[in-house]
């Protein structure tokens, strides 16, 4: 589907937008009564004022909670695309006091099925183009957005849910090193205000400080452009909703909307560089203050070349789901220490440690762990206590799973992932569930599947193939088992190429050398993630 850039956002640009002041109370409530009819929300087709926002957040979650029976606690789940009713539902699952889990709409239907029967999900809010995958998912209870879900709001109470009551919070499912992924619960706040006040000081400690427009650039269901834009409203933004990724499209919004900040992952950064030049050159977006990046690899050359066109504005983050943002890495930090993901935030301390769980001197490279030294335990593995014991090294200190070393000014670089997870394109990929279909196919006798480098999306999935008996390898038969794949995967876990080899290095347990795999690929990377 093409956009046509003159009029995603026509309606929205025809409406003055009036200047936004600093709030000392980071709630919609307080938004709406400073500056009522002020853009909070914009996805082209559809616009709220802050008193809107609020009536449709408030009517959700009474919704909820009143007209579903759904109690403090309970889940429900969005199955939405890029549209501004993805982004209440989540707002409306804290208000709430729901536990809201957005679902990748890439997924296949069992996918879907099992993210919505693990999470525990007593609705699904979808849209009409997922209506019929929402339907199939098993759950008791199927809710579509549109013109019968607004008079379903209607007819809800508009009274907003009270601001010491308690606060929901979204789940969100990332990687896991079984196959399946897991949703993350982050401790909450006491109260539904102080939950909001916590998530404004966050905003502004990543640079989102609600000082103008907030452009989602990414999916909704990707936790990091989702939640900085969440946090970022919290301080006063007008959210921006992009329909999809499209460069032309993000960087005419990005000059004409007078964005102050977004979220853009490194393959956008390739797919913007290989704009025609003269284009390129003619992009000026003065307004443009923060572009945090991460989520996935980016290389030093991309990285560059972006410093150069677009300056300053480029602030690097690593981090997950379970903690948020740990580390931040600046323009000017980067420069002088290219390749770094940042130094850790005042509230984290990220450090080494050795095979043997103690911590080893700057500069050596081992597992990496973050230590937050005011909370402890503060996520946890939805249904997994094994899980979310395995991530904590003491109540304090947790690890993702990543690997890397911290230098002697406390600067991190990342060198792998201890789960030998596959990032591409800021979306985590897991190798064990493309291996154990790929293992379904009458040719395959062993097979390892791993990430190599991609400058595009930072890794593309590679599968390597021990033939059965009687077959023999061909071009056909690669792509053959990439169908076969593809009829059971979603789009993106499909292995972008296929290696046969005559025996996969194992060892006498059985474990399998992804490493001696990876080491042609990465080689001459000067990384291996």
């Amino acid at each position: 589907m093409k956009f046509h850039i003159g009029n995603v956002f026509a309606e929205s640009r025809a409406a003055p937008q009036r200047p936004l002041r600093y709030r000392s109370a980071p709630v919609i409530q307080d938004h709406a009564q400073r500056d009522a009819g002020g853009l909070a929300l914009d996805d082209g087709p559809r616009r709220r004022s802050w008193a809107e926002l609020l009536d449709r957040v408030s009517r959700w979650a009474r919704l909820m909670r009143e007209g579903l029976g759904l109690s403090p606690d309970d889940h429900a789940a969005l199955l939405i695309g890029n549209r501004a009713e993805g982004f209440e539902g989540i707002l409306a699952g804290f208000h709430s006091g729901v536990w809201m889990t957005p679902i990748n709409w890439h997924l296949t239907g069992e996918e879907v099925a099992y993210v919505v029967r693990d999470s525990g999900a007593r609705v699904v809010f979808t849209d009409p183009e997922h209506e019929a995958t929402a339907r199939a998912s098993g759950c008791e209870q199927v809710i579509v957005v549109g013109d019968d879900f607004d008079r379903l709001l209607a007819a809800a109470s508009d009274e907003p849910m009270p601001l010491d009551g308690p606060p929901g919070g979204n789940m969100i499912y990332t990687s896991g090193t079984t196959g399946r992924p897991k949703g993350v619960k982050r401790r909450r706040a006491a109260t539904l205000r102080q939950a909001l006040e916590g998530q404004e000081a966050y905003a502004r400690s990543v640079g989102c400080d609600g000082s103008g427009p907030h452009l989602v650039t990414g999916p909704l269901y990707h936790a990091a452009p989702l939640m900085f834009a969440v946090y970022d409203q919290g301080c006063g933004a007008p959210v921006l909703i992009l329909p999809h990724w499209e460069e032309r499209l993000a960087l005419h919004t990005l000059r004409e909307r007078e964005v102050h900040h977004t979220h853009l992952v490194p393959t956008m950064f390739v797919r913007l560089l290989r704009m025609p030049e003269e284009e390129r050159a003619a992009f000026r977006a003065p307004a443009l203050h923060t572009v945090l990046h991460g989520a996935a690899p980016v290389s030093v050359a991309v990285k560059r070349r972006m410093l150069d066109w677009w300056g300053d504005v480029l602030l690097e983050y690593w981090g997950g789901t379970e903690g948020g943002v740990t580390t931040l890495a600046d323009a000017e930090g980067w420069r002088r220490h290219p390749g770094t993901v940042g130094r850790a935030l005042p509230q984290y301390e990220v450090f080494a440690v050795g095979a043997d769980g103690e911590r080893l001197p700057a500069g050596e490279e081992g597992d990496l762990y973050a230590r937050h030294a005011q909370t402890g335990h503060f996520f946890a593995y939805h249904g997994d206590p094994e899980k979310t014991a395995a991530a904590f090294l003491d109540p304090h200190t947790h690890t993702l799973g990543d690997v890397g070393r911290v230098d002697a000014e406390g600067w991190v670089y990342l060198a792998d992932r201890k789960s030998n997870m596959i990032i591409s394109g800021g979306v985590n990929i897991y190798p064990l569930e493309i291996e154990q279909v790929l293992q379904e196919h009458p040719a395959v006798a062993d097979v390892g599947v791993f990430g190599i480098p991609d400058d595009e999306w930072g890794e593309q999935v590679k599968a390597a193939i021990e033939l059965a008996p009687g077959f023999e390898p061909s071009e056909e038969l690669a792509l053959e088992l990439r169908a076969f794949a593809r009829e059971r995967l979603a789009g993106y876990k499909v292995p972008r190429s296929v290696d046969f080899e005559s025996q996969l290095p194992r060892t006498a347990a059985g474990k399998l050398y992804l490493r001696r795999l990876k080491e042609k690929y990465w080689a001459s990377e000067g990384r291996r993630i």
